[in-house]
C-alpha cells in the first residue's frame, strides 16, 4: 500500500501538464521554466542519489529533510553525481558505488537515484545530473581506462595528482573507454523511475545530463580528441532524450588548457544547451591559505574578469552561461563547522552580485551552484571514513573545507538575500 501511495502521488506531480509545463529549456538565450524567466542560485548535493538509498549510505529521512531546508530558503536546483564507479574500499573515492564493473550496478543505489528524483520533484526542484568525472573521487576517466585495459589508475593521494593526470590524458583518445561509458549513458538515460513509473527522459524534475564533472582533455595533444568525444557523447544523449537540456560541465577555459578557443568551440555544438564554469580561487592561486580573507579583492577582481571573458562567448553563441561551482574555504583554513566564514561569505556575495546585476539587464549569467551543501552533517573526520556523514566536501578532500552547513547562519542569510533579489526578476 505504501508503494501505491507513493507511486499515486508521484503520478500526479508528475501528470503530462506538469510535464509540459515545467521542463527547463533555453528560450532566446536564456532559460525559461513554465513559460516564465529562470534565474536561480543552487548548490551541489553530489551525495544526493545516496542518501535516497536504503543501504549502504542511505538516509532518506535526512534527504527530505535536507530538500525542505533548501526549497524553504528558495533554493531549488541541485548538482548531483548520478553515481561512483569501481571497487570498494579505495581511499579518497566515493562510497558505496554505483557501477562496480562495467554494466553491473549496485541496484540499491538505482533506487535511491529514483527515490532522489521523486523527492524532488514533489518540491517542484530540478537535478543537474553528471554521468562522468575526470576526478578520482568518483572513478570516472580512470575506472572506464582501467576496464578498457590500460592499466591501474594511479590513486593522487598516494601517487601525485602529476601521475594521475599523467594516466587519464589517455582517456580522450581511448575508444574502448568510450564505449563503456556510452553504454553506462543509455542504461541512465534509458531508465524508468521505480517509484512513479515514469522515464527519466520524461521527468521534469530533471533540468540537464552533463556529460561530466570538470572534463578535462589533461594535454594539448588531447585538446582536438577531447572536443570530438564531448560532441559524440552530446549527440549520442540527444538521440536518447529530446526534452532535456545537454550541458559539458566544464570548468571554461581553465579545463581546456587554458584555450578559449577550445572552450568555444565546445560550447558552439549545437546539442550542446548552455555553457558552464566552475571557480576555485583557493585551487587556482588566487588566494592564500593564511590570508583568505586579506586576498578577498583579489579573488573577486579575477574572478570578474574569468567570468566576463566566458560571457562574451556565450553572447556570441547566444547561450546561458551557469556558475556551477565555486567555493571558498572557512577563515583560517579552518575544517570545523564553528569556524567563521568572513572570507567565503565576501566571496559568496561578490559572485551572486554579479549574477543579478547580469540578469537585470538581460545578460547571460542566469544562474550559480556554490559547492556545496554540508547542510546538517556533523563532520567526525577530517579524512572521510564510511559511516560518516556525508558533507558537501568529497572523500579526497578535508570534510568541512568548503561545505555550507546549517548552522553557518552568516553564509545561509547571504545565500537567501541573494534567491530574494533574484525572485524579483522572474
Amino acid at each position: 500500500m505504501k508503494h501505491f501511495y507513493l507511486f499515486l502521488m508521484a503520478t500526479l506531480i508528475s501528470s503530462p501538464f506538469w510535464a509540459q509545463t515545467d521542463f527547463v529549456k533555453v528560450v532566446n538565450g536564456h532559460f525559461e521554466r513554465g513559460g516564465q524567466p529562470y534565474y536561480y542560485v543552487g548548490t551541489n548535493f553530489w551525495y544526493g542519489g545516496i542518501l535516497g538509498s536504503e543501504g549502504q549510505g542511505g538516509n532518506r529521512k535526512r534527504l527530505c529533510s535536507e530538500l525542505d531546508t533548501m526549497k524553504a530558503m528558495g533554493i531549488d536546483n541541485l548538482r548531483i553525481l548520478v553515481g561512483a564507479d569501481g571497487e570498494h574500499g579505495v581511499k579518497t573515492k566515493v562510497e558505496p558505488t554505483l557501477q562496480v564493473e562495467p554494466g553491473v550496478y549496485n541496484d540499491t543505489l538505482l533506487a535511491g537515484l529514483d527515490y532522489l528524483l521523486m523527492e524532488m520533484g514533489k518540491r517542484r526542484m530540478v537535478a543537474v545530473l553528471y554521468l562522468n568525472n575526470s576526478w578520482e573521487w568518483s572513478g570516472g576517466y580512470g575506472f572506464y581506462l582501467e576496464h578498457a585495459g590500460a592499466g591501474k589508475a594511479p590513486r593522487p593521494n598516494e601517487d601525485g595528482y602529476p601521475a594521475y593526470m599523467n594516466f587519464v590524458r589517455q582517456y580522450a583518445t581511448n575508444k574502448a573507454a568510450h564505449r563503456l561509458f556510452n553504454d553506462h549513458v543509455s542504461f541512465i538515460i534509458n531508465r524508468t523511475n521505480r517509484y512513479t513509473g515514469q522515464r527519466y527522459v520524461d521527468d521534469p524534475a530533471i533540468m540537464s545530463w552533463q556529460i561530466g564533472n570538470e572534463p578535462r582533455a589533461f594535454g594539448e595533444a588531447e585538446l582536438e580528441p577531447f572536443t570530438e568525444w564531448l560532441a559524440e557523447t552530446a549527440a549520442l544523449i540527444r538521440s536518447i532524450d529530446k526534452n532535456h537540456l545537454i550541458s559539458i560541465g566544464s570548468e571554461g577555459s581553465w579545463g581546456c588548457e587554458n584555450n578559449y578557443e577550445i572552450y568555444e568551440r565546445i560550447c558552439a555544438d549545437p546539442n550542446i544547451d548552455y555553457c558552464n564554469v566552475h571557480l576555485w580561487p583557493y585551487n587556482w592561486g588566487w588566494a592564500r591559505k593564511d590570508s583568505l580573507v586579506e586576498d578577498l579583492g583579489r579573488a573577486c577582481s579575477n574572478t570578474k574578469e574569468y567570468i566576463d571573458r566566458h560571457l562574451g562567448i556565450c553572447a556570441k553563441l547566444d547561450k546561458p552561461l551557469v556558475m556551477e561551482e565555486f567555493g571558498y574555504p572557512r577563515d583560517g583554513f579552518s575544517f570545523s563547522p564553528q569556524s567563521t566564514t568572513k572570507g567565503r561569505d565576501g566571496y559568496y556575495q561578490f559572485v551572486f552580485s554579479l549574477v543579478a546585476d547580469n540578469a537585470e539587464s538581460g545578460g547571460y549569467f542566469a544562474g550559480c551552484n556554490f559547492w556545496g551543501w554540508g547542510g546538517s552533517a556533523v563532520p567526525r573526520h577530517e579524512q572521510w571514513e564510511v559511516g560518516d556523514d556525508y558533507t558537501g566536501d568529497p572523500a579526497q578532500e578535508q570534510q568541512g573545507l568548503n561545505s555550507v552547513f546549517v548552522t553557518d547562519g552568516s553564509t545561509l542569510d547571504v545565500v537567501k538575500k541573494q534567491i530574494e533579489r533574484m525572485g524579483k526578476l522572474k
